[in-house]
């Protein structure tokens, strides 16, 4: 859902977008951090916010981290 947020901050178009591995935390909502596959050997790290359901908004993204690869840790950031 946060793809097309991501390709404009990027300036990307990615053909592939794939959720590997993702951590949560919970805040005033749900702070999600998804490592995302965007090509063959590229992956970028992810922080997506989703507010509470009665909010009635959908995920936004708060942050991205470009230049990772399969083998990076997902961490906090």
């Amino acid at each position: 859902q946060v793809k097309s947020q991501f390709e404009s901050r990027a300036n990307v178009n990615c053909v592939v977008f794939t959720a590997v591995v993702y951590k949560t935390q919970v805040v005033a909502g749900t702070m999600y951090f998804i490592k995302v596959q965007i090509s063959d050997a590229e992956y970028v790290h992810l922080k997506v916010f989703q507010s509470l359901p009665y909010e009635n908004q959908g995920p936004s993204l708060e942050s991205f981290q470009t230049g990772k690869t399969r083998d990076d840790p997902l961490t906090y950031f």
